[in-house]
């Protein structure tokens, strides 16, 4: 009997205009967006590609150790196709310097010029089922149960030998069937078209499919909504308008509300006071460590000289807004004046003494920048994270993005391996006794040679670490569509037909 329900419910939604509506409509603007996508992407892979030629350029024209700024620089993600997330909105490009800690908040930006197509990306793919296919789940259902109680259908079905709950599974089945209609064939147009232009690999495939799970548990959930709404009225005009709020307030209101409404929480001066307080603590015992070294070398007095001798100034200071920690600044010496000569000695070793000291008071102003930076920024991430998660988008977007590796955790891996190859660069400036050596500061005895450089390498995190951060989502996602379902049941059950 349960298969004979469900032909009956599937004949009749095919048979609908709003499924030929939803198919139409999803494939145009999935087609249609993947176009303008794809176009971004490639645009944005053009400008990665020329920032690491330039970069490469330059620490190749670097002639000292000292004015080599290595930077590194993030390449587009193919699947922010799918989720833009954090991949556009957070910085791409990073210094590598031993004076400096790369961290997400310092990034610079590289991408594209047109203002057209940075327009239109934001609408990636799942955005559309973000909005479209939560719309049509709640059309297919708000009359599923409120329709034919209102024409009387459902008291002859009933009279029947059938029980309730294979009534509404019946419903369920036939309707998600032809919702998964519009929803797989636009993802395959999709890929068709992402194919011919980018190449995937398997692990971007499987990432693919744990979107395309996600997609299908939250257009379940939003067609349960829906049913829910059908059980609990008697009017399919009730039930319309009832639908069409809930869609208004969890789609459009409720996610956009958090963002702008939830701040962190304190003063976030008095934190950054705190944090600039801390850190300025340990550049003044930076700076005495380093007039010790003045004093002993019998050079504090004639410091303005040996500065002018070496072409350097000296800055110790912190930003209040990043709380970025900016410690010494050199230029390229061409050649060391005659007169200046008696300097170089005293130079190698006052390099060697306080490029380390540098390195280590960098390191310890970070502790404490990144404590502050988390109490600031990501405290209010994780708090927005968990609200939205009131809402059913809020749950399917971060399932999606940790799939992709658009999320905060998957650009954060690349600053994680940005400091990572900092400690490399480290470790190869003391391998080459740079600190120590005339290169450091002056060019006079020919430019550095830098094809011993360790390169920057940088990979995405494996298809298990993204199901790992994507699961707990997917399985709220789940949940919510169990717990409805029974809920569903449980009312059409106790309901007067």
């Amino acid at each position: 009997m349960l298969i004979t329900l469900i032909r009956r419910e599937l004949l009749d939604n095919l048979m609908t205009f709003r499924f030929a509506a939803v198919l139409l409509i999803t494939l145009l603007l999935v087609v249609a967006n993947t176009v303008v996508l794809v176009q971004d992407y490639e645009q944005r892979l053009e400008s990665y590609n020329d920032a690491v030629k330039m970069h490469q350029q330059d620490l190749r024209n670097s002639k000292t150790y000292s004015t080599a700024y290595l930077f590194v620089d993030r390449s587009p993600n193919p699947l922010s196709i799918f989720n833009i997330g954090l991949d556009k909105r957070l910085g791409n490009l990073i210094g590598i310097y031993h004076g400096f800690m790369p961290t997400l908040w310092d990034a610079q930006m590289h991408g594209t010029d047109n203002p057209f197509i940075a327009f239109f990306s934001s609408i990636d793919i799942v955005f559309v089922f973000e909005v479209i296919l939560s719309l049509m789940g709640l059309i297919f259902a708000y009359d599923a149960i409120a329709g034919e109680r209102e024409r009387g259908t459902l008291r002859l079905v009933l009279a029947h030998p059938i029980q309730r709950g294979q009534i509404l599974l019946a419903k369920y089945i036939s309707a998600m069937v032809c919702l998964l209609v519009p929803l797989v064939l636009s993802l395959l147009f999709a890929l068709l078209l992402l194919t011919r232009s980018i190449s995937f690999s398997t692990a971007d495939f499987l990432r693919i499919a744990g979107i395309v799970f996600a997609s299908f548990a939250y257009l379940s959930l939003f067609y349960l909504i829906g049913l829910l709404i059908s059980v609990a009225t008697r009017r399919t005009g009730t039930a319309l308008m009832l639908a069409m709020f809930v869609w208004g307030f969890l789609v459009l209101v409720y996610p956009n509300l958090i963002r702008v409404t939830v701040n962190p929480g304190g003063d976030i001066q008095a934190r950054v006071k705190t944090a600039q307080h801390q850190i300025q603590q340990i550049l003044d015992t930076y700076e005495r460590e380093r007039q010790k070294f003045l004093e002993k070398e019998g050079i504090a007095g004639e410091m303005s000289e040996f500065s002018t001798a070496l072409g350097f100034y000296h800055q110790a200071d912190v930003n209040p807004v990043t709380l970025t920690t900016y410690i010494e600044n050199m230029s390229v010496i061409s050649e060391i004046r005659p007169n200046f000569e008696k300097y170089v000695p005293a130079a190698k070793r006052y390099y060697n003494f306080v490029e380390p000291l540098v390195t280590q008071t960098v390191e310890k102003a970070w502790r404490v920048r990144k404590h502050a930076l988390d109490e600031i920024y990501v405290q209010q991430a994780t708090t927005d994270k968990i609200l939205l998660k009131l809402s059913p988008v809020g749950i399917y977007d971060a399932a999606t993005q940790a799939w992709a590796g658009t999320d905060l955790s998957g650009l954060r891996d690349f600053f994680d391996a940005a400091r990572r190859y900092r400690k490399v660069v480290i470790d190869y400036l003391y391998a080459k006794d740079a600190f120590s050596s005339r290169e450091w500061f002056v060019a006079d005895k020919g430019a550095v040679n830098w094809s011993t450089l360790p390169q920057f390498t940088f990979e995405r995190s494996d298809v298990g670490t993204n199901a790992k951060r994507a699961l707990p989502d997917l399985f709220l996602l789940l949940i919510a569509n169990l717990v409805l379902f029974m809920g569903i049941v449980f009312i059409f059950i106790k309901s007067e037909v």
